[in-house]
């Protein structure tokens, strides 16, 4: 599935992990990095001095891939050295909020910045608040029903990966294979997992690394679309690297700046690349000195 593109029903789009065969090399890229037009526009306006009564700049940011390295185990996905120490900055004179697929539970143990901005977890089924307070987008019943029939077929197949269970759906992992074995595994689990998206209300969707099993009716994109619909005539920027992130960057659209971070290009809806470590510590340290100046 092309980002913006159709994908079969209940299925996710192409298997994630590898660089796209069509995509372009370095040389001609549809979109610019850091030293583009659209950035320089973006942190022009960002430090304009923002009319009254207007909500401060909204810094939205995804964390596996974005934030932090993949890693064969997710628990071991430690920030970039440095990111850290600048998100804690950043949020001392921006909004800053963390939009990730994986569980509260999970990102909890990993995010070290005191104290902890907002978090929208689990493709934005649970929310936590500044204060603490949490609340949950919870699946109806069947596919509460269909999640726990994926998770113990996959239990009982034993296929080469990684299963990782989550509040709300049921991830396959094969990071670490090798990608023939890899490829294959995925094959298998779709496989599997087919007849719960007819009829249990489900889909397959791939991220970078695996596929996710999950309940439909909430998205990364559902999450923006709250966030920026409380902070209208604000600078957004969101922040992300796979599939998954591509729902936020429809949600944003035109009405802030989508910034894909990734090693390697591929399609997507973002208007700006970042190269991370580095570029992803340029923008953020761009980001700080705009809004200082505020």
């Amino acid at each position: 599935m092309s980002p913006g593109g159709a994908a079969e029903p209940g299925l996710g789009g192409p298997d994630p992990g590898g660089p796209d065969p069509a995509a372009p090399d370095s040389v001609g890229l549809p979109i610019p990095g850091l030293g583009g037009e659209e950035a320089a526009r973006f942190f022009s306006r960002l430090a304009e001095p923002a009319p009254a009564g207007t909500p401060g700049p909204l810094l939205l940011l995804d964390y596996d891939g974005t934030l932090a390295p993949f890693k064969e185990n997710p628990a071991e996905a430690r920030v970039y050295p440095g990111v850290e120490a600048r998100l804690g900055e950043i949020f001392k004179v921006s909004r800053l909020v963390i939009v990730t697929g994986r569980s509260l539970a999970s990102i909890l143990t990993l995010l070290k910045i005191d104290p902890l901005p907002e978090i929208w977890a689990s493709h934005g089924r649970e929310h936590r608040l500044p204060g603490g307070e949490v609340r949950a987008a919870l699946p109806h019943e069947d596919q509460r029903e269909g999640l726990r029939a994926g998770r113990e077929a996959l239990g009982a197949a034993r296929i080469p990966g990684r299963v990782e269970e989550k509040p709300f759906s049921v991830a396959f992992h094969v990071r670490g294979l090798e990608r023939g074995l890899g490829e294959e595994s995925m094959a298998r689990v779709r496989e599997i997992w087919f007849p719960l998206i007819r009829g249990g209300g489900l889909e397959i969707f791939p991220f970078n690394g695996g596929l996710e099993l999950r309940a439909p009716g909430r998205s990364k994109g559902d999450a923006v679309s709250e966030l920026i619909g409380g902070a209208p005539g604000t600078p957004v920027a969101y922040l992300g690297d796979d599939e998954t992130d591509e729902d936020a960057f429809r949600a944003l659209g035109e009405r802030g700046l989508c910034v894909l971070v990734r090693g390697e290009w591929r399609p997507t809806l973002a208007r700006v690349w970042l190269r991370p470590p580095g570029e992803l510590m340029e923008f953020l340290g761009r980001w700080l000195e705009a809004c200082r100046r505020i």
